[in-house]
């Protein structure tokens, strides 16, 4: 090795990859809240789902909106998850205890755009012989 460096550091075809998480499909989900164990899981869920949600409480009221915060208390009265609004409205605060039922309404803005999708797309255009080529992000609708 001329240069003193190992070969698959100059070269990033050669790099380690580590492959993405598995992103589960949730769309369209319903999930059963029996327990406050499925209840806190569904919620953790709903925080890292990249769309919207559709909370009804237990008086019957609906609201739906992107998840961006939750916090775990010792009990579900003091736990809550925070969200934004479908329609704009101030940021809502909801009580676990509250939670009646939970669906995944909203697309998922984060599924099937992983780094190896990206890197696929790239490779792709380069192959078509395109030039001046980039990995950009998709536009989100």
């Amino acid at each position: 090795m001329p240069s003193g460096r190992h070969p698959a550091l100059s070269d990033p075809n050669l790099l380690e990859v580590v492959p993405g998480s598995a992103h589960e499909k949730l769309e369209g989900w319903v999930p059963e809240l029996a327990t406050p164990e499925e209840l806190s899981a569904a919620l953790e869920q709903a925080f890292d789902y990249r769309g919207d949600v559709l909370i009804t409480r237990k008086d019957g009221t609906k609201i739906e909106g992107y998840v961006f915060d939750r916090r775990a208390g010792k009990t579900l009265a003091d736990s809550f998850v925070r969200l934004m609004p479908k329609d704009g409205g101030q940021k809502v605060a909801i009580s676990y205890a509250e939670i009646a039922a939970l669906a995944f309404t909203g697309r998922d803005m984060a599924a099937g755009n992983n780094w190896e999708a990206w890197v696929r797309h790239y490779w792709e255009k380069k192959a078509a012989g395109e030039s001046n080529i980039s990995l950009q992000q998709e536009k989100i609708e």
